[in-house]
């Protein structure tokens, strides 16, 4: 789960109405090994963001089928993911910082080097820098469920924002949601249910793909009780 909410934007998201955001800003600690590995990674691993298109056989090097990750907290289940499929690339958006930095320190440390990462509003990146067509798969894993009912609007996975990614799938391009809360489960099936132009890989949910680790946050769970649901759906 990669987002949390200050109380001072609570209230302004309250009065002031704002557009999709893939992301509330949340305060963290930058280790000293999370902030080198910014310094010292990010030339060959970051991307910048631009209000431009993005070459994204260009970025990594290669002509391969390309997944976008929007959210990937501390990084742990993106870099064990690009491992298990090396012959995917892998672009991971999230804004918070020691996150950003301990996945550059995990692909430094596992040889990892199909991933590459940005800071940055993820709206704002399919928006402006992907093509239509892009990309192969999405991945959006445990974003926050915002459980209270009169701040359920601001969750992420809602009609405008899928209508916005699905130009950047490619024809039999999947996207990948997961989340540990079962109302939010329901909504995401909803939400996709509703797109003509994708099809369910399963009856509801989804068996977990072997490609998705479980986190400790997940087992976690899972040894209280609590339920973990995968949606997966492919274009067609």
């Amino acid at each position: 789960m990669t987002e949390q909410n200050p109380s001072s934007e609570n209230s302004a998201a309250e009065t002031h109405p704002r557009s999709i955001r893939s992301f509330v800003l949340r305060q963290g600690h930058m280790t000293a090994a999370q902030q080198r590995a910014i310094d010292t990674l990010w030339p060959d691993f970051g991307v910048d963001y631009q209000a431009a298109p993005l070459d994204l056989n260009a970025c990594f090097g290669r002509d391969s089928d390309k997944v976008l990750e929007i959210g990937f907290g501390m990084g742990v289940a993106t870099v064990e993911i690009a491992k298990r499929l090396p012959q995917k690339d892998f672009l991971a958006i999230d804004v918070h910082g020691p996150g950003v930095g301990n996945l550059l320190k995990l692909m430094e440390e596992e040889n990892v080097n199909n991933i590459r990462v940005m800071r940055h509003d993820a709206v704002e990146v399919v928006e402006n820098m992907l093509a239509d067509g892009s990309l192969g798969g999405i991945h959006i894993f445990f974003p926050d469920p915002w459980h209270k009912k009169r701040h359920n609007k601001r969750r992420l996975v809602q009609a405008p924002f899928i209508a916005k990614l699905l130009p950047k799938l490619k024809t039999g391009g999947y996207i990948h949601l997961a989340t540990d809360w079962e109302e939010y489960a329901v909504q995401m099936l909803d939400v996709l249910r509703g797109f003509e132009q994708l099809q369910n890989t399963a009856a509801d949910y989804a068996p977990t793909p072997a490609y998705r680790p479980e986190t400790k946050f997940e087992a976690r769970g899972k040894r209280l009780g609590h339920g973990v649901w995968d949606v997966v759906f492919v274009k067609k």
